[in-house]
């Protein structure tokens, strides 16, 4: 996995096609040591991210050639550790669910301080992959947990998790079989400031499980495969052992 640089060298491509906001965004993340490109539409977006791949992209969706949606979903299937922020005046619940379901790691609606953008990209930014000292692999049933390699792989072959999934259950792996609140996830998975939407946790889980459960009813065998247990006004807890009403290998 690509190395994300610190945020005085990271690239940030913003696709924005307000000139006002395009203008003001560009300049204050250039002050703020940011290397950025503006592009004003979602297909020279793509086409941009294609070639000189970014490690931030600030996503507007009211785009005038495609729906940002679109273009997200596009980022995202062809860089998985990019992080992905979407700057939007929707603001409904279905529209918020849609940018996280996309593929992005955040989602903010104008209008926004720009405190507060840059308050969340730091953030997002200290929680990127960073070499560490070696960690131990986390064996779960069928499924290993590289922890200082970054990479999940379920009866020898790896998943293509996006990086706050594998984040996600790297954060259930390391204290499997105990209940892990909301809070805490949050807090590991995301900032211990996190003032977004907690809906971010539940959309991620989602997609996590839904990957597990793809990986295992791919494998020509049956594997042992551990089980995300929700534990209602609480969190969730990985058991090892799925509960008796649940199939065999469904996560």
């Amino acid at each position: 996995m690509r190395q994300v640089e610190p945020p005085e060298r990271a690239h940030v491509l913003l696709i924005e096609d307000d000139e006002t906001i395009g203008r003001h965004l560009d300049a204050s993340l250039r002050s703020h040591g940011y290397h950025t490109t503006w592009c004003r539409t979602g297909t020279s977006g793509l086409t941009q991210a294609q070639t000189d791949p970014p490690d931030v992209v600030l996503l507007d969706l009211g785009l005038p050639d495609t729906d940002g949606i679109d273009i997200a979903r596009e980022l995202r299937t062809h860089q998985d550790d990019l992080l992905l922020i979407i700057l939007t005046a929707r603001s409904g619940d279905i529209d918020v669910i849609a940018g996280l379901d996309a593929g992005a790691d955040d989602y903010l609606v104008k209008p926004f301080a720009l405190t507060v953008l840059l308050a969340r990209l730091r953030a997002h930014l200290r929680r990127r992959p960073a070499a560490s000292a070696h960690q131990p692999l986390l064996r779960l049933g069928d499924l290993t947990v590289d922890l200082s390699a970054r990479r999940c792989l379920l009866a020898g072959r790896e998943l293509g998790l996006r990086l706050k999934e594998f984040d996600l259950l790297a954060a259930l792996a390391r204290s499997a079989g105990a209940a892990v609140s909301r809070e805490d996830l949050m807090s590991e998975v995301w900032d211990e400031n996190w003032f977004g939407p907690t809906k971010t946790l539940d959309v991620t889980l989602a997609s996590l499980r839904r990957r597990l459960h793809e990986a295992a009813a791919a494998e020509p065998r049956p594997v042992t495969l551990p089980h995300i247990t929700t534990l209602r006004g609480h969190g969730y807890r990985l058991d090892l052992t799925p509960p008796p009403d649940a199939a065999t290998g469904t996560p």
